[in-house]
């Protein structure tokens, strides 16, 4: 049974339309409040937001739902995703609460929740709430004297600030290294630049400046083309990108040049296998990761797991095997001895760390060649196009002139309109003419 509010990374939509309005964002308060009260204790919820102006049309609502079923809410601001996941689990918190929606633009937003260790809840729970915004929520609602309280904690960032710098190595600094960092223009504007100088570095900051419209704005991991350019103009030695709630990170070289995030996973699996800090030798990958990235680690004695695609999956099959290493191609990148979920900055201190050394980053990332791979995006309206027969045929066509030479993986996001094409093979005029086949059928 599919879900109704829930996407592959919390519920998200265009603001002020269904399901991202503040009707609905009161009932997820009043559902996710009800659901995890458990106890005579005091309940606790920590919200925070990323730079959006719908962000406090969402967290008014949402406040007022917990209050409604006697849950306390504490206020963090503007702060990352994954500073979210760590301060509830810092402030004994029974739930956690990011409103964002990721790279998305400004009209767009979302709500992602995490239970008290800070992680992400499992299918199962989210179908139980769902099932509860649905239902009659005046169930849930307190008498008068029990409702919840409301707080603002002014010393998040500052917490959040230390829990990333305690993830880089003690007997190391980024002295000498000149970064470019483009926050986005999001929730990372203030504390990702505080971080990387207090840690040694010369910092030139682009996306830094919010105004609640401007969040992913020709900015950030998804639009990198102004950070390749400022890091030429500046001649620094690496350029930094985060994306909007910066839990995913993109890096670029000393020449401007994107460094691909299959060569970020295979990079830092290398120096953690290296350190005799990668569990049980084996990387958690997606169905997305290149055979290149496969193929290399496997030179290194180090194992893959591949999974679906969406950071959830990832940390699911990382909690399950005993993993401490996993991510994605998109550049959500787990490190679960540090973060229970992504974290784009501790991520990018992991690559800082090695640059160092006095490595160029153009060398450091000179370690294995990508197989040819093409992904197309195609947007559509109305029902799913992975249910025509005519785009199932094509799928298989293309599979079979593939053979064992490559892989086609088709799939519809879990977040936007799109249809997302993906096609790897050695042969890449080939892949280019399945991929346009396929699409062509999509549309």
């Amino acid at each position: 049974m599919s879900k109704k509010y829930f996407g592959t990374d919390g519920i998200r939509g265009t603001s002020n339309k269904f399901p991202m309005t503040a009707e609905v964002a009161l009932k997820v308060g009043v559902a996710i409040g009800a659901k995890f009260t458990d106890g005579d204790h005091r309940h606790r919820v920590v919200i925070g937001k990323d730079t959006r102006l719908s962000g406090y049309m969402v967290e008014s609502a949402l406040t007022a739902g917990l209050v409604s079923v006697g849950i306390d809410v504490f206020l963090v601001g503007p702060v990352p995703t994954p500073a979210v996941s760590m301060l509830t689990k810092s402030l004994r918190a029974d739930i956690g609460v990011m409103i964002s929606a990721s790279h998305n633009p400004y009209y767009d937003n979302g709500i992602k929740i995490f239970n008290c260790d800070g992680g992400k809840l499992g299918d199962k729970i989210e179908k139980e709430i769902e099932s509860m915004i649905d239902g009659d929520i005046n169930e849930y609602l307190v008498k008068p004297e029990k409702l919840g309280r409301v707080k603002r904690i002014d010393d998040a960032g500052g917490r959040y600030i230390e829990f990333v710098k305690n993830s880089f190595p003690k007997n190391k600094s980024l002295n000498g290294l000149k970064i470019v960092l483009d926050c986005a223009n999001g929730a990372s504007y203030s504390l990702a630049p505080t971080i990387l100088w207090e840690l040694g570095a010369e910092v030139i900051t682009i996306g830094s400046e919010p105004n609640g419209f401007n969040i992913n704005s020709g900015c950030g991991s998804t639009s990198p083309e102004l950070l390749c350019a400022e890091v030429i103009n500046h001649g620094a030695d690496i350029g930094i990108a985060l994306d909007g709630d910066a839990d995913r990170l993109l890096v670029v070289d000393e020449n401007g040049i994107i460094i691909p995030g299959d060569k970020l996973i295979g990079l830092i699996a290398e120096k953690l296998h290296s350190e005799g800090n990668l569990k049980m030798d084996t990387a958690v990958i997606t169905k997305m990761s290149n055979l290149g990235l496969e193929n290399y680690l496997r030179y290194f004695g180090i194992s893959t797991v591949r999974t679906d695609i969406g950071d959830r999956y990832v940390i699911e099959a990382m909690k399950k095997g005993g993993y401490n290493f996993g991510g994605e191609q998109s550049g959500h990148l787990v490190l679960s001895d540090y973060s229970p979920t992504g974290d784009g900055l501790i991520a990018a201190l992991q690559v800082l760390s090695i640059l160092n050394n006095g490595k160029k980053a153009s060398k450091a990332f000179d370690i294995f060649s990508l197989m040819p791979q093409i992904l197309k995006n195609v947007h559509f309206h109305g029902s799913n196009p992975m249910d025509d027969v005519a785009v199932k045929k094509a799928i298989l066509e293309a599979e079979e002139k593939l053979g064992e030479n490559g892989r086609v993986l088709v799939r519809k996001s879990g977040t936007e309109k799109l249809i997302r094409v993906m096609i790897e093979g050695k042969d890449e005029k080939l892949i280019n003419e399945l991929a346009d086949f396929i699409c062509s059928k999509i549309q």
